[in-house]
């Protein structure tokens, strides 16, 4: 199936919401997969002292990700709705070093598209998080 889907076209048509708010943007994408960064921000740190970012920006960063991955392979944009997320934390990001968010949709059915991915701070080999989640697909690909 062709690529219908455009994460760079829907991204730059964006007004508001999270996405904007975080100053998430593209890096790459694939057929299955998509990747996003999250640049280092002050504001985003759990604790001041330490410099470290917050959980919930990397939460958000890997649970957009992951459903642009679900779009890119359905081939269009459609509603759909996290069913579980799951991120596992293996080690806090570097001061200072955007989040890359990597994730890929390796299964599609009828209603339901599992995902897994990784954040990391510049190399993919020593993560900061695994990611594993499934989307319930509510709308027909348009």
């Amino acid at each position: 199936m062709p690529e219908r889907f455009d994460p760079v076209t829907f991204l730059a048509s964006a007004k508001g919401g999270h996405i904007m708010a975080l100053g998430l943007r593209h890096v790459a994408h694939g057929a299955d997969w998509c990747e996003f960064a999250l640049a280092y921000d002050r504001r985003l740190v759990s604790d001041a002292t330490s410099g470290i970012l917050a959980s919930g920006p990397i939460v958000s960063l890997m649970d957009t990700v992951a459903g642009f991955a679900v779009w890119v392979r359905r081939g269009a944009f459609a509603r759909q709705a996290t069913l579980d997320l799951r991120l596992d934390y293996l080690r806090p990001s570097r001061v200072g070093q955007p989040v890359i968010g990597r994730a890929e949709c390796y299964r599609l059915t009828r209603r339901v598209a599992f995902v897994r991915g990784v954040a990391h701070d510049g190399d993919a080999a020593d993560p900061i998080a695994h990611l594993a989640g499934t989307y319930m697909l509510l709308g027909d690909a348009q």
